[in-house]
This record gives structure tokens, sequence and C-alpha cells, in this order.
């Protein structure tokens, strides 16, 4: 059990999904070392040759279907394969991006067509993926995207500009938002699927410098008239990209208030095992009452918030999840990880501003979850909507 204290959910329980941990464990042990995760905080981004090493592993396409080259899982693999990396310390393997967040849109909205052609190299590693929402002059508010797909002969021209692209200098596969009528609003936004060899006009920007997750590329993709065929509209149907994305958000919501709670559970364990080793005044700091109230006023706000992701991950895999839940979920895990790594910082006293010490990485790191996914102003609206 958990510095948390609370139990494992039920859903989680079978022994073919405690198997499958303790396989994915050992995958991060053997082949993500300290010093292969240095490299990739070195480099900035995770190498080509990882993404096969794990698609040869199985830690790809977890929940794709058999029929279509996966491995017939569901969102508890994508869970574990999420929560592993996080544990391992692989944070510049992006497989939440690729299993949870990409993927999905062409299984849940892909023509048998487009499955059959794709996903079973998005299972292998062989293609890695992206999705590029997020413009210069347009972050959460996605129907004033100015990108745009217009037809030409069999297929589209993609133009225009994307940044804070997560994966964007290794991914091959790139779902664009783009606008294919730019005079119909959300009704003309479709999602266009490019792969990038062989791409002419496709550029891939600047790889951004950023305050937190070092080892995580982020980057600016560039089209200048990128010919995309007809086929690869998503669906195989214009003007649905909009409520495409919409039906695909809540769960990323979900995935990033889960990696909250995971933060939330690290920085606690890793401050309770600082604070009963320093020393200071002749006894250590968790004898001080402050220390204790402090943390354990954590401990139960973060308890509180395990078990409200816990109920929304057992609503998602009955099909039940709400956007305003997911939004609430999203929005109270993200603020109260910002709250629980700074006093547990505060707790670390001059080391803790010292970034070879776990806690100031989760210092830099979680402070991009209350902005991507929808800012958390963006989320207290979504969820004022419901009331």
């Amino acid at each position: 059990m958990s510095v948390l204290g609370v139990a494992e959910p039920e859903f989680m329980s079978d022994e073919e999904i405690a198997i499958f941990n303790d396989a994915v464990g050992k995958f991060f042990d053997q082949h993500a070392p300290e010093k292969r995760l240095k490299t990739w905080e070195e480099n900035g981004q995770c190498e080509r040759d990882f993404w096969r090493e794990a698609g040869q592993a199985g830690l790809l396409g977890v929940s794709v279907p058999e029929e279509f080259g996966g491995h017939g899982g569901d969102f508890r693999h994508d869970m574990v394969v999420v929560n592993q990396t996080a544990a391992k310390g692989a944070i510049g393997f992006n497989a939440s991006l690729h299993n949870v967040i990409c993927v999905p849109y062409i299984v849940r909205y892909g023509t048998d067509e487009q499955k059959k052609r794709w996903l079973p190299k998005m299972v292998s590693g062989e293609l890695v993926t992206a999705i590029a929402m997020s413009e210069p002059g347009a972050g959460s508010d996605l129907q004033s995207v100015s990108t745009t797909a217009i037809k030409d002969g069999n297929g589209y021209r993609i133009n225009g500009s994307k940044t804070f692209i997560s994966n964007g200098q290794v991914a091959d596969f790139i779902i664009v938002v783009a606008k294919t009528d730019p005079n119909e609003g959300a009704k003309g936004i479709s999602l266009m699927c490019l792969e990038t060899e062989g791409a002419d006009g496709f550029e891939r920007g600047r790889k951004l410098d950023k305050i937190g997750l070092d080892a995580s590329d982020t980057s600016e993709l560039f089209f200048d008239n990128v010919f995309v065929p007809g086929e690869n509209v998503l669906g195989n149907v214009e003007g649905q990209g909009f409520y495409q994305l919409m039906g695909e958000l809540g769960q990323e919501r979900l995935l990033i208030a889960m990696g909250a709670v995971g933060t939330i559970e690290r920085a606690l364990e890793a401050t309770l095992d600082y604070v009963k080793q320093r020393k200071a005044f002749g006894k250590t700091v968790w004898d001080f009452q402050n220390t204790q109230f402090v943390l354990a006023d954590l401990k139960a706000k973060g308890a509180a918030a395990k078990a409200l992701v816990n109920d929304c991950i057992a609503r998602h895999l009955k099909g039940e999840l709400d956007p305003a839940t997911a939004a609430s979920a999203k929005y109270w895990c993200t603020e109260l990880q910002g709250e629980v790594v700074d006093k547990c910082l505060q707790f670390h006293g001059g080391w803790g501003y010292i970034n070879e010490y776990p806690i100031a990485r989760m210092y830099r790191d979680s402070r991009i979850t209350r902005i991507f996914g929808g800012s958390n102003e963006i989320m207290k609206m979504l969820i004022a909507r419901s009331m």
C-alpha cells in the first residue's frame, strides 16, 4: 500500500494485470538504466530505438484490438505502462501520449482501412505518434486554429504552424488539427493524418527549451503546402474533427489526473524519507509538530484525490465518465499536485532546489499539468456548465 493508504481498486486486482505490471517493470529495469535516462535528458528526447524495443516487448498499443495487430487489452493495461514509466523515471518515453491519446483516435474513429494500415505499425513502434493541436495564437481554444487543409485534387494541402507539440522531433505519424472549411468554425475542423516520411513542405522547428520535463521533446512544426491524400482524413469524413477531439479529451484529462496523483505519492514518499533522516536543532525534521501537521494534511488531501481518480477510472472502464467529472479530476488533482510538491520541497531546505534531488525535478515537471490538456481555467468553465 502506498503512502496515501488507499488500497488498490478491485478493477486492478486481476492476476493477469499483476503479471503484466511485473513484466513492464522488468522491461524498464533492463532497457532504461539510469545512464540511458541521463542521455535522454542531455539530448532532450528519448531515442527512436527505444520505441522499437518497447514495441517488441509489447508496451505499445496495449489496448489496440488483436485484429489490428494489438494486444487486445483495455485502459487498465494502458495504466500499467503509464504508471511504470513514471515510477521508473523514464519520463522521456512518451508512452502516455502514444498509447492513451493518439492511438485511440485511430481505434475509435478510423475506417477499417485506416486501422489496418496504421495500427500494426503503431503497436510495433515503427510509427511513433503525436497530435498537433496548439498554435502560436491558439491554445485551449481549438475552434480558433488557423492551420488549413484545403482540397486539392485527390487530397489536401496543409498550411500553417503548430507549437508545444510533444514527440514533435521523433514522431513520424502526426494527427494535425486543421480547418478543411475555414468559414464553418468548429464544423469546419478535420483531423488530418500525416505520415512525415517524404512529406514535402513539412518541417520540424525548434525543440523548445522548457523549465521541466527535460527528457521529453516539445517542438514547433511547420506545414508549407504539405500534401495529404484524401484517404488520410480521420474517419474519411470532413468536418468531424472537433467532435472527435471532444470525445477523446476526457480520457486525456483523466490521464493527467492520474499522473498528478502519482507525483503526489512520490513527493510524499521522498519527503518522508528525507525528514526522518535529516537533523536540525538536535532532532529530526520529522520530530517537529509543524512537519507532521503539514504532511498529515497533504496525505489526507492526496488520499481524497486518489479516491476521486480511482472512481473516475472505474467509470471510464464502464464507458460512463462524463466530461465535467474528468475536468473536475484534472483540475483538482493538478492544483493539489502543485501544492504538495511545493510544500514537500520546502521541507528539503536548500537541497530541494538542487536538481539531483527528485523533489526538485518534480517541482519543475509539475507546473505544466495545470496548463496542458486544457488549462485549469477552462476546466472550471466546463465544471460550471454542468451545474
